[in-house]
């Protein structure tokens, strides 16, 4: 099971990539099917008898939705930070080094998989810096909108939550296919629309007109559906047995969904207050 998350982009529990930090611990096969690979001290063929895993060791949805919430919390923490204490002069360095730093650092943890608790953390908190500037910029320009977007954006993250519980939505290999391609649609009309503002050329995807509208709303219903896809990573993972500090890297998947899906509610409602 993959997802289309830019983070949880392919399957983070297979181990035939020779990048996989999973590599040469866990089995490809689905834990439905009764073997392992054996793996020093972890994991042995089920069909014998011997245990799958520590149960201490293992990753639990729980685990991931605590995580999720001390990564939301540092983002919080770091927001709140930012926007009360970096000065208005000082607040372009911040917005765009916290831009910088925090695309290298994502990037990072993302292709290289990493589970350190420390980098993610860190990542975390850039965001939260990043987030904090933007949104005091845009709170001061329509006061009580970043409550509103906090809100939508939790919302959301509940609705598909329960969408995918309830198994009424599922992640399919067509439904793989149709959101990959979505993804790859609105990644080039912002990349088009960003490239060609530059040269004065406006398509109205980001001018607040009601085609910059639509475009919010089709970003907004992407960016919920990715969740959709990461959930079924998360629990094909907890399937699987993959070592509990695992659940950084896939918490850390849905923190990106989350902020990409909070600046889209909070742009979409900026079009809506002018």
């Amino acid at each position: 099971m993959s997802s289309n998350n830019p983070v949880l982009g392919r399957d983070p529990w297979r181990q035939d990539a020779a990048s996989n930090p999973y590599q040469g611990q866990y089995s490809s096969q689905p834990q439905w099917q009764g073997q392992y690979q054996q793996a020093p001290g972890q994991y042995a063929p089920t069909g014998q008898g011997a245990p799958v895993a520590a149960a201490t060791d293992r990753m639990t949805v729980d685990d991931v939705v605590m995580k999720t919430l001390t990564l939301l919390g540092v983002v919080l923490v770091a927001g709140a930070v930012s926007w009360a204490m970096i000065p208005p002069l000082l607040a372009p360095i911040a917005l765009f080094g916290a831009l910088g730093i925090g695309l290298v650092l994502g990037l990072i943890i993302s292709f290289k998989q990493v589970t350190n608790p420390v980098a993610i953390m860190a990542y975390a908190a850039v965001e939260g810096v990043l987030l904090g500037q933007i949104s005091k910029y845009y709170e001061n320009a329509y006061p009580g909108i970043v409550i509103s977007a906090v809100i939508g954006t939790f919302a959301v993250f509940a609705g598909m939550a329960a969408l995918y519980k309830f198994r009424i939505i599922r992640a399919t290999p067509k439904f793989t296919k149709w959101l990959f391609g979505a993804m790859i649609g609105v990644i080039v009309l912002m990349a088009a629309n960003f490239i060609l503002a530059m040269f004065g050329v406006n398509l109205g995807l980001r001018d607040g007109g009601p085609l910059a509208i639509v475009f919010s709303l089709v970003c907004i219903g992407v960016a919920a559906l990715t969740f959709i896809q990461d959930f079924a990573v998360v629990e094909d993972g907890v399937a699987r047995g993959v070592q509990r500090r695992f659940g950084w890297f896939a918490s850390f998947g849905i923190l990106v969904g989350l902020v990409w899906l909070y600046l889209e509610i909070l742009r979409l409602l900026s079009y809506l207050r002018r």
